[in-house]
């Protein structure tokens, strides 16, 4: 009798999930898809940022994404080691076409100066009602953290593999993924005004339109201007300015380990000679 009540309530669950599947089909949600894995210079323990990597992504940056999403880094941030490269002078020029408010004046009066390589980007809006009555009631999510900030489930087994292949790259990937992954909407799925399809982004609906076209900006070192392309510079760019000391973090790590397996030789050699001795 108890085998029989198990097995009526199996059928009664899945006659519900199975319902609940065909209710979703019916109703045109697509199914979740996973961003495509990247290949990325600064992936594994000895990897490292490309440098001209890095400056396209900036141009790509300054040229689409700054008209939406602030950067809170320090423009002195762009010419430290292992970062995009600009010299002390290429990042005074450039802070200088910035304007920024000054320290208030006798009278109180708040007034605009260039900026310098020791202030921060200046946001795109004023604040952030402004910035949600510019784009449709959204907020573009501040970008210094965002390669950090985003990710998605990569299930199992996967993620037991991504201990040992010490794969961290789920936030670029996903960023890439969300950037590329504009396209029609499937039919019988509801997508409402001003909201765009996007077949990575949970739900598959997202407020930014498309960011990325063809040929949008120019790459004098000739390297192809494909939206792919543009992704996967801008996403580097986001991923050093996430985290800039990154590169140095790894080279440090690699020290540690050295020194850690030749204490451990040392501490070895000593034990067996101290117990040698007392034998």
């Amino acid at each position: 009798m108890t085998i029989a009540k198990h097995l009526a309530a199996f059928a009664i669950v899945a006659g519900l999930s199975f319902g609940q599947g065909a209710l979703a089909a019916d109703e045109g949600h697509a199914e979740q898809v996973k961003p495509d894995r990247q290949s990325w210079s600064f992936s594994g323990p000895f990897g490292k940022f490309d440098q001209a990597q890095l400056q396209r992504g900036f141009k790509v940056y300054r040229e689409v994404c700054a008209a939406c999403h602030d950067l809170h880094i320090p423009f002195r941030a762009l010419a430290q080691p292992d970062g995009p490269g600009f010299s002390e002078d290429q990042v005074k020029a450039l802070a200088a076409e910035y304007k920024v408010n000054a320290e208030p004046n006798e009278a109180g009066d708040v007034v605009e100066r260039p900026a310098r390589p020791s202030d921060y980007f200046p946001p795109p809006f004023p604040n952030d009602n402004a910035a949600k009555a510019a784009n449709g009631g959204a907020h573009p999510p501040e970008m210094s953290l965002l390669a950090k900030a985003r990710t998605y489930e990569r299930g199992f087994p996967t993620f037991l593999f991504d201990i040992f292949t010490q794969y961290q790259e789920q936030g670029p990937d996903y960023i890439v993924g969300i950037l590329t992954g504009y396209t029609d909407a499937p039919a019988g799925f509801h997508i409402d005004p001003g909201v765009h399809y996007n077949r990575i982004m949970p739900g598959h609906k997202i407020a930014m339109p498309q960011p990325l076209q063809d040929g949008q900006v120019d790459y004098p070192d000739g390297t192809p201007t494909t939206i792919l392309q543009y992704a996967k510079d801008v996403t580097a760019f986001l991923q050093w300015a996430a985290e800039p000391t990154q590169t140095e973090r790894k080279r440090t790590g690699f020290t540690v380990m050295i020194y850690l397996v030749i204490l451990s030789l040392l501490l070895f050699y000593t034990k067996k000679k101290v117990w040698s001795a007392a034998h």
